[in-house]
């Protein structure tokens, strides 16, 4: 086997999903290399759900590369909000995850109590190809509520404002292993893992 035949793109740029992503997967046999290595466009992201943006992803990197792909879509929910961020999470302010954050908690200010629940979602696909007719599918959701202020240095995006227990704790207040136990993204990774295995 060559080193090209065990490559599977990561259908994105994003810094942190890759490296949640290589350190879920590393003994899974999938070597992950983001999509920038290959000069690969960004896919059109005009789907209505988070699976068929996943899949977009990944046929686009597939597309123009010839090899497996795997795409995360993964979003913010917040019903108090109509669903928003939802899968426009990554541009809900257009100006990146400080600003993002910012907006939510302007928008949540009028809200109290089990007004501000929220949860994540991530669906990951991956393809063999672009024209594969039988893409794995996994989802992993994780259920919490928007903090009146950010806490916590680790993470990514709305980690810091994703209060996750009673305690006041935020996803950006986990190491990675505790994250990867409980998150949305771990949780789908290991429904996807066992995809793979079957």
């Amino acid at each position: 086997m060559t080193g090209s035949d065990t490559i599977t793109l990561l259908a994105s740029g994003n810094a942190g999903k890759l490296k949640e992503l290589r350190a879920a997967l590393s003994d899974t046999g999938l070597m992950l290399q983001p999509q920038s290595d290959f000069d690969v466009p960004e896919a059109d992201e005009d789907g209505l759900t988070f699976v068929e943006n996943a899949l977009k992803k990944a046929r686009n990197a597939s597309l123009h590369t010839g090899l497996p792909a795997l795409a995360d879509d993964s979003g913010l929910v917040v019903p108090a909000l109509g669903g928003a961020p939802g899968i426009h999470s990554a541009r809900f302010s257009g100006q990146g995850d400080g600003q993002n954050n910012i907006k939510l908690l302007q928008e949540m200010l009028p809200f109290e109590g089990d007004y501000r629940k929220a949860w994540f979602i991530c669906v990951l696909v991956r393809v063999t190809s672009a024209t594969d007719p039988t893409p794995l599918i996994a989802e992993g959701y994780w259920h919490g509520h928007i903090a009146k202020e950010p806490s916590g240095a680790s993470g990514f995006g709305y980690d810091p404002l994703f209060q996750i227990d009673s305690t006041g704790r935020t996803a950006a207040d986990l190491n990675p292993k505790e994250k990867q136990a409980l998150s949305h993204r771990g949780q789908a990774v290991r429904t996807l893992r066992h995809k793979l295995e079957h």
